[in-house]
């Protein structure tokens, strides 16, 4: 058994160094051993077999990360409900209330994304005109 610690973190250091030489050498060997052939189609982005089309410079919906953060606010509840699960015995009734609290916490960020419609897909937003005061002053006017 380590008892200092150096003993008890040197096999980490050595699992990381023997990772970074094997990734390294994996790396140096393809640039060494591989066909370098450039072409128009080599250097083209590949997208699912599928010829590229349009610009890269679009503009995705608001919601797509709306879900993208509940997906990891999830995550993250299920990153802390697992070890809870397996020490919830040792933390008895302690455990039981600060997991209660988490949970309501998460579900209240959940219900009121939802209420905010969020999550509804199927609703469109009408079109804000982006006209300011001054601009729509100026059209009444003429």
């Amino acid at each position: 058994m380590p008892t200092s610690y150096p003993d008890t973190f040197f096999p980490v250091l050595v699992q990381i160094v023997i990772a970074v030489l094997v990734a390294s050498g994996l790396v140096t060997l393809s640039i060494v051993l591989g066909k370098h052939v450039k072409s128009r189609v080599k250097d083209s982005p590949y997208e699912s077999g599928i010829a590229p089309t349009g610009s890269a410079r679009e503009r995705f919906s608001v919601k797509f990360y709306l879900v993208a953060i509940v997906f990891i606010l999830f995550d993250i509840e299920a990153v802390f409900l697992y070890p809870w699960a397996v020490v919830y015995r040792e933390l008895k009734i302690f455990g039981f209330v600060e997991m209660t609290v988490f949970i309501v916490l998460i579900l209240s960020g959940f219900f009121y994304i939802w209420k905010k419609g969020a999550l509804d897909w199927s609703v469109e937003q009408p079109n804000v005109p982006l006209n300011t005061s001054s601009e729509q002053e100026e059209k009444d006017a003429a």
